[in-house]
């Protein structure tokens, strides 16, 4: 976005997550890079507007790209970039955009240095080299392998210590608006005896929104209410509302949750 056409004040930034790989879809691996991805956008301001898990297929990854990356304005992407055969996430991206693969030259250089005293760069360590026609390179400090950046799609690796890092290395590089700010309160209530309320609540602070938690433990009911805005004064205004309400009800509201 250039200085004479700012983004308006309220533009909200949008990016979607397609999860790959038939080992998250059979319940052998616990996706853990969707509450890490969701934490780092919101730091640049983005939103986690959805997540999609598909298998290792090169009809379906193709697919939601096309359909993801037409309403965000950004897509991330994490699995199916190693050095096996059923790592096909380059391939159907590729193919979705295209363009053909190609074996990335800088790529290629950096996992030749650190394969050098690791047995040598062999054809399925080169894979790992292949993006794309016409991408950039993700920095990858764990590994050597590194992420992909094809226009507004990012290309991360499945595990997670290595995907945080690829997302470390683009922090601050993206476009985005205000990071959503935060606050909890909690209390031994059923939401459904105070969804009215929070409702009004909501309703009287425009740029606010209020998340309800509802859990069972100790033989009770209660709930955790997560009031959520991008401007520190509406959302301090409109925890305050609530925190006030639950008290007049009677109720014992408990600041950062219970």
């Amino acid at each position: 976005m250039s200085e004479k056409n700012p983004a308006p004040a309220d533009r909200v930034w949008t990016a979607a997550l397609l999860v790959i790989g038939d080992e998250i879809l059979s319940g052998r691996t616990q996706d853990r890079n969707i509450a890490q991805v969701a934490s780092w956008l919101n730091l640049q301001g983005i939103r986690l507007a959805e997540v999609r898990v598909v298998a290792d297929s090169m009809e379906l990854i193709g697919e939601a790209v096309t359909q993801l990356k037409a309403r965000n304005d950004y897509l991330f992407t994490t699995g199916g970039i190693g050095p096996t055969h059923d790592d096909i996430t380059v391939d159907a991206i590729a193919a979705a955009l295209g363009v053909p693969v190609v074996v990335h030259p800088r790529a290629r250089a950096v996992l030749e240095e650190y394969y050098a005293s690791r047995g040598g760069l062999n054809d399925a360590r080169l894979r790992m080299a292949r993006v794309p026609e016409g991408a950039d390179l993700i920095e990858n400090r764990m590994s050597g392998a590194p992420g992909i950046r094809m226009g507004s799609i990012f290309i991360l690796a499945g595990v997670p210590h290595i995907a945080g890092m690829m997302l470390e290395a683009l922090s601050n590089t993206l476009e985005g608006g205000k990071p959503m700010l935060s606050k909890t309160v909690g209390c031994w209530v059923a939401e459904s005896e105070i969804a009215d309320f929070l409702g009004a609540a909501e309703k009287a602070h425009p740029g606010a929104q209020i998340g309800s938690y509802p859990f069972f433990r100790e033989g009770k009911v209660g709930a955790n209410f997560v009031i959520r805005s991008t401007e520190p004064a509406i959302l301090d205004a409109c925890l305050a509302q609530v925190v006030r309400g639950l008290a007049d009800m009677g109720h014992d509201p408990v600041l950062d949750g219970i």
